[in-house]
């Protein structure tokens, strides 16, 4: 069943992406009047790029996290089978 669920979760892997990007977007929005700076541009403080990028980060893991895990929990409902680890490994 990890196979049959791995497109699914590309897919709405590639929607979180989107939608992490509207949120940071929407909020450096509220921070700034300019785009938010990114490693291409040349004239940017580099306290304002690395804000922008720690940010983003953030924003990005959280909202995939969220996807993944209930789209997991989603894909069990419906199979009845989970596609992944139970818990941690020990360490």
């Amino acid at each position: 069943m990890k196979v049959a669920f791995t497109p699914f979760a590309l897919l709405l892997g590639v929607a979180a992406g989107g939608i992490a990007k509207k949120i940071f977007d929407f909020l450096w929005g509220l921070v700034d009047d300019e785009e938010a700076p990114h490693p291409k541009h040349r004239e940017i403080p580099l306290v304002k790029m690395l804000a922008a990028l720690v940010v983003q980060g953030a924003i990005f893991r959280l909202v995939r996290g969220l996807v993944d895990h209930g789209s997991r929990h989603g894909w069990a409902r419906l199979t009845g089978s989970w596609p992944g680890e139970e818990r941690p490994e020990p360490e």
